[in-house]
């Protein structure tokens, strides 16, 4: 049998920056095991290619929610990565670290040392920020881009519109004054995406002391006792075993973690009791706690082109597809997210409590067939979006059979909260005040139904339960906190009562941050290896 020093399970955000710290210095073994295959794809590398991978089950999980009572008892689609860089690979490429006081809510919420003084820190080793000049700062592998000069023109209607109703204006949701409408950055390099594959794990794996498998399914983590021993894990159809000398590593995200974990026999009693799993630890936090952010959007047609006008006539795919080709800009060097903020959704609020999206590009047309494609409309288009940015509703993801294979049941218990609900009153009533200001009225031809416009208190909630869906941000799902109190694992990432086994990964979040979360995993991931490393 194999041994490693350190077994890492999933090379997702968050497992492929673990793999790169780790093994950095060259004292200890590192085996990074990954249920998906290569990362090395073309509608992966290409940032507005997200449109092709959001169904491909060749890189994506597909889950699917249990109907949910929040939604009118509609299920929601949740893509998560099947492949190297997990999510970071399929994403729409957002680079958001969240807002300070997310991580001081952190350490109030029992996470000692993850307080915003703690984090930022870390999020800056990660990062290489290029500016709208072109001059980078920071010395991270990972490069972030300004691309405020690039976006679609459509976009000043946002920018007049959120001008004429008083919101403040960011240049940078990263930088001292994140508060505010503006262009998001995105993780590229070169006009291609800079995965966290790309950034971390491809360059460390010219180490000798790193080794990646591919195409294997890590089936359970093994005990002795309360030990983790290593793991057992299934490729090419042959069940292997692996031992790791120093600890395991969970980061397979908000719903493989603290699957694994139950299936290994950590988790609720009752649930393993009545799936036959032998007890190694009980504990009903792992599995709950699950939290996402959950959004609506509105859309028109427009009254001037937009990128529908470029990616819908295969005219348009043919220039758009030669300046990618010939200098990697225009269209498909971006992502579709281009623009938007954290904004308060009243005068009163203690802090930004939305957050906001301007897409100058609509999609209608349900997608079908085995891999469906997201094609544009064909004719001019927008959106106007938001979601609450701290929601308190929270859910569980659970295993459904001893069978990893078997898919989870995922129940978000979306809008389970008056807070929630009040939240989606009052963006649907920032909306209102958008659309219609003289900015937004210039580019509107015609809503496409339904109006927000048109709906009152009731009609808002009733068309949010109706048409409302997941931003694929899942999380807090083995939730670090004090021991005792509704929590998985500590500050130190350890799990409660275990020795040898740690999760990092989103799952830990005490809380879902205000933004996109693929930023504050990588941060945490990089915190928890300096951690990792101190305790060796």
């Amino acid at each position: 049998m194999q041994e490693f020093d350190y077994i890492v399970v999933g090379a997702g955000s968050a497992g492929c920056v673990l793999a790169d710290r780790l093994s950095e210095n060259g004292r200890h073994s590192v085996l990074l095991l990954e249920a998906g295959g290569s990362d090395r794809r073309f509608w992966i590398k290409l940032p507005i290619g997200y449109g092709r991978v959001f169904y491909d089950e060749r890189v994506n999980w597909k889950f699917e929610t249990e109907p949910d009572a929040g939604l009118g008892g509609r299920s929601s689609y949740w893509p998560r990565g099947k492949v190297v860089g997990g999510s970071s690979s399929i994403n729409a490429l957002l680079y958001v670290r969240g807002l300070p006081h997310d991580f001081d809510d952190w350490r109030d919420g029992g996470a000692s040392g993850w307080s915003w003084d703690d984090v930022r820190p870390y999020f800056e080793k990660v990062e290489r920020r290029i500016a709208l000049d072109e001059t980078s700062e920071g010395s991270g592998p990972l490069q972030i881009t300004n691309v405020a000069r690039r976006a679609h023109r459509a976009n000043r209607h946002f920018f007049a519109a959120a001008e004429e109703m008083g919101l403040e204006r960011t240049a940078d949701f990263n930088g001292n004054a994140p508060e505010g409408v503006g262009t998001y950055d995105i993780t590229t390099r070169g006009g291609m995406r800079h995965s966290a594959a790309d950034a971390f794990l491809r360059p460390a794996l010219k180490r000798r002391n790193l080794a990646l498998l591919t195409h294997a399914r890590v089936r359970r983590v093994t005990f002795d006792g309360k030990v983790a021993t290593g793991v057992e894990y299934e490729r090419n159809g042959v069940v292997e075993s692996v031992r790791a000398r120093g600890e395991v590593i969970l980061s397979g995200g908000a719903i493989a973690s603290p699957g694994l974990l139950q299936i290994s026999g950590v988790g609720p009693a009752p649930l393993l009791a009545r799936l036959g799993i032998p007890i190694v630890k009980d504990n009903p936090a792992v599995g709950g706690n699950l939290q996402d952010h959950i959004a609506i959007s509105y859309l028109y047609e427009a009254s001037e082109p937009t990128l529908n006008n470029q990616l819908a006539p295969w005219w348009g795919k043919l220039r758009a597809g030669l300046q990618y080709a010939m200098a990697r800009s225009g269209p498909l060097s971006l992502s579709v997210n281009q623009c938007g903020g954290f904004v308060r959704s009243h005068p009163k609020a203690a802090r930004p409590d939305l957050q906001l999206y301007f897409n100058p590009v609509t999609y209608t047309t349900a997608p079908s067939g085995k891999r469906p494609i997201i094609n544009p409309d064909p004719f001019p288009g927008f959106v106007v979006s938001f979601q609450p940015a701290r929601p308190t509703s929270r859910g569980r993801v659970d295993i459904a059979s001893p069978d990893i294979a078997t898919p989870p049941r995922i129940e978000p218990r979306y809008l389970s909260t008056n807070e929630d609900l009040d939240k989606v009153v009052a963006g649907g009533r920032l909306m209102q005040a958008m659309v219609a200001t003289k900015a937004m009225r210039k580019l509107i031809r015609v809503p496409i139904e339904p109006d927000v416009e048109t709906l009152d208190e009731a009609g808002l909630v009733a068309d949010f339960r109706a048409r409302a869906g997941s931003v694929f941000h899942p999380t807090s799902s083995c939730r670090m906190g004090r021991e005792g109190e509704d929590a998985v694992v500590g500050p130190d990432l350890k799990v409660f009562g275990l020795s040898k086994l740690r999760v990092v990964d989103a799952s830990v979040f005490p809380n879902i941050t205000s933004g996109n979360t693929n930023a504050p995993t990588i941060m945490l991931a990089r915190k928890a290896a300096d951690a990792i490393l101190r305790d060796a």
